[in-house]
């Protein structure tokens, strides 16, 4: 079941997820248990970010250093067919990004996921790793996201990478893209960024997951200028209830993104962890009602490994 399809033949606003993969050395029971907790909700799809291999030095005896590369979180292609098999009514998307990966792996990647009957992906370029200040694609990598959606249009028109390939199948995939309401980090300007967005979805991306935002005007205001632009595939708005004060630091420095004045001057009065956890589920829930009601395809929670907080903003709103 492709998202794209299902958003065209729906007059409600639906519920969907991203989860991260387990650490290496667990198992799934405890994200099962995270899972259980929003499957009532029915949501439409569950997202499963991807995470390449990231360099880590260890001290030696002799005062030195040993470098090892390592994946902390490995398995997405796998949990996306674990997830795919306990909830059947819930299409799984895996995300698929450029960093750390060749042409052919990344089509390695595309045939196990076929072979799986998974057709919904996100495509994203990923972030530089730990150590670089940019982004430094592989060698036979692709260095923006519109040359792997082109890489996924091709193989839907049964086009490999081994031109001497005969008789070849086709794929059938649905490609998502991410969009930026607040601007990604790198790029020089809004207009820009339009731009770079608008090669992705010309080259076959068919719907977009928006960054997070706590500001509803801003992804209003950036849908309009979207729709100017020529891009009319569906939106989806994504967002996060706030956790903890740390929250006001980490989430403008990772996600480049600001945080509106009335929520950072609440949270700054609570006395505790425990209520500004209270209160980013209520600044959420009014967000969602509010995204509910502009008329939006899905509304889509980046749970970040905590899904109770998700819980009660589901609850409130589907």
């Amino acid at each position: 079941m492709k998202i794209a399809e299902t958003l065209k033949n729906t007059d409600k606003t639906l519920f969907s997820f991203e989860i991260v993969p387990p650490l290496k050395g667990h198992n799934l029971d405890s994200l099962y248990e995270k899972l259980d907790l929003l499957a009532e909700f029915n949501p439409l799809n569950i997202n499963i970010t991807y995470h390449q291999d990231e360099t880590v030095y260890t001290p030696l005896d002799n005062n030195l250093m040993q470098k090892k590369v390592v994946r902390k979180r490995p398995g997405t292609v796998a949990l996306a067919a674990a997830i795919k098999n306990r909830y059947p009514n819930v299409n799984t998307v895996p995300h698929l990004i450029c960093g750390g990966m060749s042409k052919q792996a990344i089509e390695n990647i595309l045939i196990d996921l076929n072979f799986l009957g998974i057709q919904n992906i996100l495509a994203l370029r990923g972030d530089a790793v730990s150590g670089q200040k940019y982004f430094i694609p592989e060698p036979d990598g692709h260095e923006h996201t519109d040359g792997l959606i082109k890489q996924i249009m091709d193989l839907n028109q049964g086009i490999y990478l081994d031109k001497d390939l005969r008789n070849t199948d086709c794929t059938d995939f649905s490609c998502g893209v991410a969009g930026y309401p607040e601007k990604h980090i790198e790029s020089p300007n809004a207009e820009i960024d339009m731009e770079y967005l608008k090669k992705k979805i010309d080259a076959g991306a068919e719907f977009i997951v928006t960054q997070m935002f706590f500001d509803n005007q801003k992804f209003f205001d950036w849908e309009k200028r979207c729709r100017a632009a020529g891009i009319d595939v569906p939106i989806i708005p994504a967002i996060k209830p706030l956790g903890k004060l740390r929250d006001l630091q980490v989430i403008p420095q990772v996600f480049n993104i600001d945080l509106p004045t009335p929520l950072v001057k609440e949270v700054m009065k609570a006395k505790d962890d425990k209520a500004i956890y209270q209160i980013g589920i209520e600044w959420c829930i009014a967000q969602s009602r509010e995204l509910v009601a502009h008329g939006v395809p899905v509304v889509h929670y980046f749970s970040v490994g905590r899904t109770e907080n998700v819980r009660e903003v589901a609850k409130a709103i589907f």
